[in-house]
């Protein structure tokens, strides 16, 4: 399921927004200003947002030159070429003036998701309601930010490379060794158990289980 962030001041128009996305099969956020919008993005990563250009307290254009690597389409009364090509040399991915008709945004919408999707085939890993993400290093958990230290994230990225298998400790730290050149046996229990701790607390499910004498694996979901 592909997230959207929508970040418009006006109510009528967010739940209106809302209720098409859903139907469509979206999950569906909100920002009702530039501020609150930014925060939202400080823990979690959208697969795509619409933009409103006036917002409260931090205009669209300011709050489209922090957003890096999430398409955007702009949703503004705007009609002028020049505003819309501006933008579009800014960073917006595609533009759509209001009032619009919901069947072409919804196609704008498809055609920004499906790019998307074919510019990173391979650039995710995906386990239950986890993403990795292998370029940027970030971690996922029901699309909030989970700070992890590079150990964690190289432990975990091998688990989710091999899901159903128990890894042993000296497998594990065999193929870690090269991201992570100090972990040791002593410690490898540590940083797992760290792992398990900062994962769980997102959710409150266990994501990790140890297989007793042996080693660790994704637990079943």
């Amino acid at each position: 399921m592909n997230h959207i962030l929508i970040i418009d001041d006006d109510v009528h128009i967010n739940d209106m927004l809302d209720n098409i996305l859903t139907q469509a099969g979206y999950k569906v956020y909100h920002a009702y200003s530039g501020t609150e919008a930014l925060l939202f993005l400080s823990n979690c990563k959208p697969d795509l947002i619409l933009l409103d250009l006036m917002l409260p307290g931090l205009s669209g254009e300011e709050v489209l030159s922090q957003i890096v690597n999430i398409p955007v389409i702009v949703m503004s009364a705007k009609a002028d070429v020049k505003d819309k090509v501006a933008l579009l040399l800014n960073g917006a991915a595609d533009y759509i003036t209001k009032p619009f008709e919901i069947d072409e945004l919804l196609a704008r919408i498809i055609v920004q998701l499906r790019d998307t999707s074919k510019c990173n085939p391979v650039h995710t890993l995906n386990y239950a309601d986890i993403t990795l993400y292998l370029d940027t290093h970030e971690v996922q958990i029901t699309n909030r930010n989970v700070k992890l230290t590079k150990t964690e994230f190289a432990i975990l990225k091998l688990l989710m490379e091999n899901p159903k298998q128990i890894l042993t400790k000296t497998v594990i730290l065999d193929r870690i060794s090269e991201d992570t050149p100090d972990c040791m046996e002593s410690s490898l229990r540590v940083h797992v158990s760290n792992l398990r701790k900062k994962l769980r607390e997102v959710t409150g499910k266990d994501y990790i289980e140890a297989v007793w004498g042996i080693g660790f694996k994704m637990a079943e979901s």
